[in-house]
């Protein structure tokens, strides 16, 4: 497949490489975009590419590359480490239902990689965190809501009797502070929680030619 690369270009991705190697994301970026415009359709030129523009966060761009990639015709191996970085990308864009197809395709193409299976439990983990906590803002939404149309129930039921009514207005308020304060410490310790469990995801780099 690479045979027809002419000596520019794998010059530049070589550049790119060790840029890459080096740190310097967004020069080895300039590398494989020019090796690009040499072959539009290099393979690992846009797999690099992905790469670089990853690890400086641009995870949109990076998904957009690696769904691309992933409908060439590429080798099991190729395919499996396009998945696997698409899967990473979707990952760090908290789109984790996304992630979990990337990285089932990816162990499709190679069953026995680690990293893949690691990454597909993180990922299930994370949406599972992500569904529970829509629920508990569901739920926080439902309570405050049931709270507030209690209120007007019992405004419109004591409006005959001015001094209970204010009393129990007050009393009210004080319990819908307290609920509110409770509702944001819990808040405050899941997302630590979410924080502390957060593992670092690996991502795949060619430096090798195929």
């Amino acid at each position: 497949m690479f045979s027809g690369f002419s000596q520019q270009e794998t010059k530049l991705i070589r550049e790119g490489n060790k840029l890459y190697k080096d740190g310097k994301y967004k020069e080895a970026e300039v590398n494989y975009r020019k090796s690009i415009e040499i072959d539009k359709e290099s393979v690992k030129g846009k797999f690099n590419l992905g790469t670089s523009v990853y690890q400086q966060k641009n995870f949109n761009e990076s998904t957009k590359i690696y769904e691309d990639l992933a409908t060439k015709e590429t080798s099991k191996n190729v395919k499996s480490e396009v998945f696997h970085n698409l899967g990473n990308s979707l990952l760090e864009a908290k789109q984790y239902q996304q992630s979990i197809n990337a990285y089932k395709n990816s162990l499709l193409n190679d069953p026995s990689d680690k990293d893949t299976k690691y990454n597909l439990e993180y990922a299930k983990k994370m949406l599972k965190k992500q569904q529970q906590q829509q629920k508990q803002n569901q739920d926080k939404n439902k309570k405050d809501q049931d709270k507030k149309d209690q209120q007007k129930q019992d405004q419109n039921k004591d409006q005959n009797k001015p001094q209970p009514q204010d009393q129990n207005k007050k009393i009210s308020k004080e319990d819908a502070e307290r609920m509110l304060e409770a509702l944001k410490n819990d808040e405050k310790k899941t997302m630590a929680k979410v924080k502390k469990d957060k593992a670092k995801v690996q991502q795949v780099v060619i430096e090798k030619d195929w």
